[in-house]
């Protein structure tokens, strides 16, 4: 839609009296200008239909409170999740270097008015890289929950389309969203949409599908912030890497970061572990989630028991078939 046909819209959905016509239309509008490159007008845009749903945007980027979730409808209601986050960072155990990274993107956002004030942009377009239960979606919800953001996760499901342009026209609908609600806007499994041109399985339509989103996020100077995961980076096109501002890579758990979850899991019980060094050898090829589930599985043992006492024979059980469920 043109911004004259958003003109015409505009009056038509005032003149029938129809307000949340208006404001959908509105919030296009916005969108339109924002990829048009008139960032200042599409804020100006954005506050204004804020104040007019009564959100209280000015409150909410004082950090009084959560900035408030505007619903999907329509044809959004498929393509878009949302909830709040209750997750934070202190909820994760992180290494110093990957905490130190994603506490720097929460300070950029912040702050992002002063950053904004000398030309230059905040950190807000993520690429997480690791494997299963490394986590990447924790991350999303915890920087969801450390800003009082909405998260909306894309779903995919809604999103693929059988027909030629389908899906390119509904992820178009995605960054309309992306360019004036402000939240996290979470692409898991990413690959299924940002995979290789010319690979060996490559199918037209996934191809443009690829093509629009890089053109989209190339084109995207919305409030919000764009976190995207993948367990492959390998398969993903070479292209995609330089759209995002950060790169942050996740591996498996170290010894440290092992006991770090056992005992944050486990904090609420008498932890009797004399001899940590089993424990840890036992937790060797597990991903942060399987560590953090087999903490769990010791704990219901414990109550099941009726100690509340978590040992090192519980810790070798659980742990143990954890790595018989996942092989």
């Amino acid at each position: 839609m043109t911004a004259a046909r958003h003109v015409v819209a505009l009056l038509q959905s005032h003149i029938a009296g129809d307000e949340d016509r208006f404001l959908s239309v509105a919030t296009q509008l916005a969108a339109h200008e924002a990829r048009q490159g008139h960032g200042k007008l599409a804020q100006e845009l954005r506050e204004l239909i804020d104040a007019a749903r009564g959100k209280g945007a000015s409150v909410a980027r004082r950090g009084a409170g959560p900035v408030p979730i505007a619903q999907p409808k329509g044809e959004l209601t498929g393509l878009l999740a949302a909830r709040y986050s209750d997750v934070r960072l202190n909820d994760m155990v992180l290494s110093p270097e990957l905490d130190e990274r994603l506490r720097r993107v929460l300070t950029e956002q912040r702050q992002q008015e002063r950053i904004r004030a000398h030309g230059l942009s905040p950190r807000r377009k993520l690429l997480l890289v690791g494997p299963p239960g490394s986590g990447k979606t924790m991350t999303a919800a915890a920087l969801a929950g450390e800003l009082k953001l909405p998260l909306f996760t894309v779903l995919y499901d809604g999103m693929i389309g059988k027909l030629m342009g389908e899906t390119a026209s509904r992820m178009r609908l995605v960054f309309d969203a992306i360019a004036v609600q402000r939240g996290v806007y979470f692409f898991d499994e990413f690959d299924a949409i940002g995979a290789q041109r010319a690979g060996p399985n490559d199918v037209g339509e996934i191809r443009r599908v690829l093509n629009s989103f890089l053109q989209f996020i190339e084109n995207d100077n919305g409030p919000g912030l764009i976190v995207a995961a993948t367990n492959h980076p390998e398969l993903l096109d070479k292209a995609l890497f330089r759209r995002f501002d950060d790169v942050i890579t996740y591996g498996p758990p170290d010894p440290e970061i092992a006991r770090a979850i056992l005992q944050a899991r486990l904090a609420t019980f008498r932890l009797s572990v004399t001899d940590w060094k089993p424990v840890l050898e036992a937790a060797v090829g597990l991903s942060q989630a399987e560590v953090a589930r087999a903490a769990d599985e010791a704990a219901k043992a414990a109550i099941l028991s009726g100690t509340e006492e978590v040992g090192t024979h519980g810790l070798l059980t659980a742990l143990s078939e954890r790595k018989e469920a996942v092989v």
